[in-house]
């Protein structure tokens, strides 16, 4: 459904090394720089980018966004919690667990990164 999802960011190497340690945890390469101010972090299905931002003013988080990051394990959203709070993310909503929906149960994480964007690691369970 997406081509692509953007995050501003104002120190991109600080950034850089938040996202590495976050989406290498759940089995994706380093970023890649497209320009001096931007990376991108690529897969089959699309990419996940950070930038400076391109109008010149300070990166801001949006307000009611979430970005999803899918995960093939409950481990793996254990381990992108562990990676994204040990390089400098911020663990919010409850703690990595199991949440019951309609539609089946999801193993969940959420973390803010440096730049305080909400991110979230999902695993859906079977049964």
């Amino acid at each position: 459904m997406f081509s692509h999802v953007t995050v501003g960011a104002d120190d991109l190497e600080k950034s850089r090394t938040f996202y590495d340690a976050l989406l290498g945890s759940i089995g994706y390469g380093p970023g890649v720089p497209l320009k001096e101010d931007r990376y991108a972090y690529l897969s089959d299905n699309g990419a996940f980018m950070i930038v400076r931002p391109i109008d010149g003013k300070e990166a801001t988080h949006a307000n009611g966004g979430t970005i999803g990051f899918a995960c093939d394990s409950p481990e793996k959203v254990e381990a992108w919690h562990e990676a994204g709070l040990a390089h400098g993310g911020t663990s919010i909503e409850d703690p990595p667990g199991v949440r019951a929906m309609p539609f089946g149960n999801l193993y969940l994480a959420y973390l803010r990164d440096p730049y305080g964007n909400k991110l979230c690691a999902m695993h859906r369970m079977a049964g």
